[in-house]
């Protein structure tokens, strides 16, 4: 248990940081004179690099050793941690923010790979993922909730400073709690071009939507098209193409990339709107996020018996209905709203969405797979739920930019929610047919959020059974 308390301390932080700098942009953006479009890459620059890295991640644990590649990833983390919350300028921040998601795509796939090994009886390694995966989630709530308070009341720069003395205790600690590797067999080469075109595509894509400039968008299409290309070529590939041609899982995956780009834009947008519109401080905001959080939890605890009684896709189907019903009252936001009536009952909507939708749709990614798939379609998974909301992000905050004022928020609400109307038509006519799981599925296991994203990853399952 020491040893499932130290990795998941690290996940809490790494899983906090997607969340924590939401309500600290106004500030940070004051801060540095910077644009709504420009603070985007403060949030996506984390989670682009982390869901871009964070396959080779997988295979570099099992290449060079899961002990070695979390105290690397941890390290890393803490550096870029410190640069962050020393920034002196916007470029310095976002470059930093990138750094971070290199450290989480090095340490969350071993982190799980030594959980997998730690707990070696399904039941035990069941339980030690549904913690891990709880304290996961837990971090994503606390991230809204600590930026208001550390940001009000302290400074800004300690969202980011407060990772550093927790990750060297986590440094000091883990040689002492975490075994050495075993020598490692021949393992297969890493993809290490695919991994480089998964990268650079999506943060072409985004920096060419930010900055309005063609050729960039252009060249990322480019770079989406050749990973496709390497990846059908090589005889390693991080992703098989299997994995791009199954229906079910394409299907899962897809929607996952419009349901992500809608609650990414929701948690940016309400925080400017709060604190731009209706002027809340930073603190009242962070606060003003806690019904979202309930609603969050609450719906977590109920998708595992939603899924025994009515199925994977329905399941599913109802999470993009509420999130609709959600944006869609959002879509109204009136130039001069107040938070009970305006905000609110749009802001429980999407939570109540984000907890049935995301597990249920990570539960019908993960269709048909077999002990030797099980990492790379999880992994996969992860990959898209961040990547995908990178993308929406820049994309609809663009939208609201052009827009300009409360009109701009109106209408990126509103193309959130045609996506998600559009995802549910496609899951509801491609989707998986719906069946009871078998007794030895657990979709309570799967978490929301870039920070876990399912009862295993791609190094875990691969270890798993090793």
């Amino acid at each position: 248990m020491p040893t499932l308390a130290l990795l998941s301390l690290l996940q809490f932080l790494i899983a906090l940081d997607v969340t924590v700098v939401n309500v600290a942009l106004p500030t940070i953006g004051a801060r540095f004179d910077a644009s709504a479009d420009s603070l985007t890459w403060v949030v996506t620059g984390y989670t682009l690099v982390g869901g871009g890295l964070l396959l080779l991640g997988g295979r570099v644990t099992d290449l060079l050793g899961r002990r070695r590649m979390f105290l690397l990833g941890a390290g890393l983390f803490a550096v870029a941690s410190l640069v962050a919350g020393a920034a002196p300028d916007l470029p310095t921040l976002i470059g930093a923010r990138f750094a971070q998601g290199a450290g989480e795509a090095l340490a969350s796939p071993a982190a799980m790979s030594l959980i997998a090994l730690a707990f070696p009886e399904p039941a035990e390694r069941a339980r030690a993922l549904g913690i891990w995966g709880a304290i996961s989630v837990g971090g994503l709530v606390a991230g809204v909730l600590l930026s208001g308070v550390i940001t009000e009341l302290l400074h800004w720069r300690w969202i980011f400073g407060i990772n550093v003395p927790i990750t060297v205790a986590v440094l000091l600690l883990a040689p002492r709690l975490i075994p050495a590797d075993a020598p490692r067999g021949r393992s297969a080469p890493l993809d290490l071009p695919g991994a480089a075109l998964l990268t650079a595509g999506p943060l072409c894509l985004v920096f060419g939507i930010v900055e309005s400039a063609p050729w960039a968008i252009a060249a990322g299409i480019a770079l989406v098209v050749a990973f496709v290309a390497v990846e059908a070529g090589t005889r390693h590939p991080l992703v098989p193409l299997g994995f791009l041609t199954h229906r079910v899982r394409a299907v899962a995956n897809g929607v996952t990339v419009l349901l992500s780009a809608a609650l990414s834009t929701a948690f940016f947008l309400l925080t400017l709107y709060l604190q731009q519109v209706l002027g809340f401080g930073p603190l009242a905001a962070g606060l003003a996020f806690l019904p979202f959080c309930g609603a969050l939890f609450l719906a977590i605890s109920q998708v595992s018996r939603l899924i025994g009684t009515v199925g994977v896709n329905r399941t599913a189907l109802l999470g993009l209905g509420l999130t609709a019903a959600g944006l869609g009252w959002l879509a109204r936001l009136p130039d001069r709203g107040t938070y009970v009536v305006d905000v609110l009952p749009g802001m429980v909507g999407v939570a109540a969405g984000m907890g049935i939708g995301l597990i249920a749709l990570q539960h019908a990614a993960l269709h048909g797979v077999t002990e030797d798939d099980a990492g790379t379609a999880s992994g996969v998974q992860r990959s898209v739920d961040q990547l995908g909301g990178s993308l929406g992000l820049a994309v609809l905050v663009g939208v609201a930019t052009d827009a300009g004022g409360v009109e701009g928020f109106r209408t990126a609400f509103l193309y959130a929610l045609t996506g998600v109307v559009a995802a549910a038509v496609v899951l509801f006519v491609a989707g998986p047919r719906d069946r009871k799981p078998a007794a030895s599925e657990d979709p309570g296991n799967a978490v929301p959020g870039s920070a876990a994203g399912g009862p295993d990853d791609a190094a875990g399952a691969r270890e798993a059974e090793a």
